[in-house]
């Protein structure tokens, strides 16, 4: 039987099954007997093959590509276990797709990450779980409880074993200053940051780098790699500026367009992310390592399930 934890039970789609199956492992639960699959016309059809009537519900489902499939898998197993009359719904999302439309910076244009709260709202569930969400102010789009996890400790758990006091952590912009900051307090090291101007969409253009980093080896920390175009030339500029060796870091490897023939033919010595996004085949490459976060995602399944703090695994 699927009944542990006091009736947790765990469904997903089909966007990131692998991480699911080792977060349902760490849970020592099996998961739920639920198919998703696709009309002939392209409509999702789910079925769940169990009951659900009073349990606690947690649909682990990351919205990456292709992101409106998974968007709407998401919204349709939420319905499914509301009308089956489940207990409490937790939306758990590793990956929040269109977080990166978060704000109007032009007239008339949407603020997509505020839409996708509301349909996940509005379809049922009673919480939502997510990881390293692009903007920190996302959580407010919700009117209902959100648990924002983070990736760093795994992160820079990794990389505590191949680094020495001769290491800065960077920051790739302004904005992700806070992120690095973190990341340098758990390894006890100082942080640089690269200044840059960003005329368009997915093209970025380094402009200066403020801290000392000539000499010593670098480790570039993000949130999202997408294109890797701001990566790979931050790892050039860092080279330039006398870095020895240059790494990097990310939560979410989207990794879309040329990304992969980027980062192989970078300065990289290696990249890391973790496995909210699954990892294509072809994305296998000598320069990309990956850290799974199923131990935190059941960390936190088990402590929301017990109503335990969730920000204590953090501290």
């Amino acid at each position: 039987m699927n009944l542990c934890l006091g009736g947790v039970k765990v469904f997903t789609g089909n966007a990131n099954r692998d991480l699911v199956k080792k977060i349902c492992s760490e849970l020592n639960i099996q998961l739920g007997n639920c198919e998703v699959t696709h009309f002939s016309d392209g409509e999702i059809n789910v079925n769940i093959g169990e009951t659900v009537r009073g349990c606690n519900v947690y649909i682990i489902q990351p919205t990456n590509s292709p992101v409106n499939d998974n968007l709407m898998e998401l919204l349709i197993l939420i319905d499914a276990v509301k009308r089956a009359s489940a207990g409490r719904i937790n939306a758990v999302i590793p990956y929040y797709g269109y977080a990166r439309q978060d704000r109007k910076t032009k007239a008339r244009e949407p603020i997509t990450a505020k839409l996708v709260a509301n349909l996940i709202t509005t379809a049922g569930a009673d919480r939502v779980v997510s990881m390293d969400l692009h903007a920190g102010q996302i959580q407010g789009y919700f009117d209902i409880p959100v648990d924002h996890l983070s990736s760093i400790p795994l992160l820079a758990n990794y990389f505590k074993k191949i680094i020495d006091e001769d290491t800065v952590i960077v920051s790739p912009d302004l904005g992700g200053v806070t992120r690095a900051r973190a990341f340098a307090n758990i390894l006890d090291l100082p942080i640089a940051i690269i200044e840059k101007r960003r005329p368009k969409a997915n093209v970025s253009e380094v402009m200066n780098v403020i801290g000392e980093i000539e000499g010593k080896n670098v480790i570039l920390v993000d949130d999202i790699i997408d294109t890797a175009g701001t990566i790979v030339k931050a790892a050039s500029v860092l080279k330039s500026f006398g870095a020895k060796k240059v790494y990097g870091c990310a939560t979410h490897g989207v990794l879309s367009g040329p990304a992969l023939d980027r980062i192989h033919n970078s300065e990289l010595e290696k990249f890391v992310i973790t496995d909210t996004i699954p990892l294509s085949d072809e994305a296998k490459i000598d320069k990309i390592e990956v850290v799974s976060v199923a131990p935190l995602f059941a960390e936190a399944i088990k402590r929301i399930n017990s109503n335990e703090s969730v920000s204590i695994i953090f501290e």
